[in-house]
């Protein structure tokens, strides 16, 4: 098989995706969106939205400045910005998050900090739009 193909099949990038693990250590700080179609740890800083296609997790030093999407989450670390999670999001007892999420199932541990409006058990794939005013 080439380390190098233009045109995987379908089945070879699915297979690519499941067994990937990125890391951003602690120390290191990105300024950008970031997107990934594996799973995804983050103990350093980012400024930027994330997307992950599977698995998120923020540790202890990790911290995002910026909108979270990821189909599972597991935060110890901080966020500013607004989570959407498709299926469950995790809040350790060293958490904190200042936004809003949008999950289908969520645990909080006895001393995390959410500050937000949560939704859940709605279809996450739409993201949030303003709340309607007053009808007349």
């Amino acid at each position: 098989m080439a380390i190098f193909q233009s045109n995987p099949s379908k089945n070879e990038k699915v297979a690519q995706s499941q067994g990937i693990l990125n890391i951003i250590g602690q120390g290191t700080r990105i300024n950008g969106d970031l997107i990934s179609n594996g799973d995804f740890r983050v103990d350093g800083a980012i400024e930027g939205s994330v997307k992950v296609g599977q698995r998120l997790v923020i540790g202890g030093t990790g911290k995002i400045l910026g909108n979270i999407e990821a189909d599972s989450a597991t935060v110890a670390g901080h966020i500013k910005g607004n989570v959407t999670v498709k299926n469950v999001l995790e809040l350790k007892p060293s958490a904190k998050i200042d936004g809003d999420i949008i999950t289908n199932k969520m645990v909080i541990e006895a001393g995390a900090q959410f500050n937000g409006r949560c939704t859940m058990n709605v279809a996450v794939s739409v993201p949030p739009t303003a709340p309607a005013g007053p009808t007349q």
